[in-house]
């Protein structure tokens, strides 16, 4: 069994365990959904589970793909 942290929690844990800011860690992440919301292979499959994730955007915020994660992971 396992426990899934808080965003919050998520990003000092991965933080301290790199050695950097919990801001790196969030930007970093934000570059890389960015990169892969850009750069999706026109396949129509990729951008369907893309689709999936709620988003206020065009892409997700950290936060807004942490949280989604977390929902598929609970199930």
């Amino acid at each position: 069994m396992f426990c899934i942290l808080s965003n919050r929690k998520t990003y000092r844990k991965i933080a301290r365990e790199n050695n950097v800011s919990v801001a790196e860690v969030k930007a970093d992440m934000q570059s890389a959904i960015d990169y892969a919301y850009q750069n999706a292979p026109n396949d129509g499959i990729t951008k369907a589970y893309q689709n999936r994730v709620p988003c206020n955007g065009e892409i997700p915020t950290v936060d807004e793909f942490l949280d989604y994660a977390k929902s598929k992971l609970k199930k």
